[in-house]
């Protein structure tokens, strides 16, 4: 997981706090939830970089992964990350009634052994990074080491799928290119865009890393969703966008 940085209509710093009408333009972030062996988007939360847009992405991935614990998740140190996953994965534990008087301890939530949640911490000098950290926050460090065994795609703790998707998005969608003129001038039509451009990457975008040569020894292309066995074949986006949508209870 992992948030990508843009704007909407002007700078943070030209926005004024006091005006209900600033609320949502500055910045504005791209809260990405990544499946990296299949180059999947899970979730995507446009908004202010908030407690709120962590959880919700948190949330809506455990909802679209079926509530299922995770081989492993990992982000950089934004600090937030720690309590929305312990909020979505962990056990609720109710302290028993001790019979003394006075109010009884609340509930708090604690990590189950199979949760594994570690973080990358990268260490810049002039911009460029000298070394990386990495920390196990939940589970122990030989249960991710076997984790990151049986993962197809990397033998390390990095976040480097997701920020190479965040570069891919940007070259996507003109909106989130830096140190252009091109931004977001309404939040609606850039929250739009970002639902339009990541979601549609998993269905009509192949992606060359992902290709798979045929019987007959020529390459195929396969877009994520072709990966993640959620469909057969590269969809146009005609065919994406008049879908009927199907409302899950």
């Amino acid at each position: 997981m992992d948030e990508k940085w843009a704007f909407v209509a002007k700078k943070q710093k030209h926005c004024d706090d006091q005006d209900p009408a600033d609320a949502r333009l500055g910045d504005c972030w791209d809260h990405v939830a990544l499946d990296p062996a299949h180059r999947l988007v899970l979730s995507v939360v446009p908004g202010k970089r908030t407690a709120e847009h962590v959880q919700e992405l948190v949330q809506d991935a455990k909802r679209r992964t079926q509530g299922r614990m995770l081989n492993l998740i990992t982000t950089d140190e934004y600090p937030l990350y720690q309590q929305a996953i312990l909020d979505a994965y962990g056990q609720t534990v109710t302290p028993p009634r001790t019979g003394k008087r006075g109010r009884p301890r609340a509930s708090y939530k604690v990590a189950p052994p199979q949760l594994r949640y570690a973080t990358v911490h990268k260490m810049r000098h002039k911009g460029r990074v000298i070394k990386i950290d990495c920390r196990v926050v939940f589970g122990q460090q030989e249960e991710v080491e076997r984790a990151l065994g049986r993962s197809p795609v990397s033998n390390k703790i990095n976040t480097a799928f997701v920020e190479r998707q965040n570069g891919t998005d940007r070259h996507r969608n003109a909106r989130k290119v830096r140190k252009t003129y091109r931004f977001s001038k309404d939040p609606d039509i850039h929250d739009a865009a970002t639902y339009f451009s990541l979601y549609s990457y998993n269905f009509c975008w192949p992606v060359r890393t992902l290709r798979r040569r045929d019987p007959h020894g020529a390459w195929q292309p396969q877009t994520p969703a072709m990966a993640a066995g959620l469909t057969d074949h590269v969809w146009s986006l005609t065919e994406w966008l008049t879908l009927p949508r199907i409302q899950r209870e």
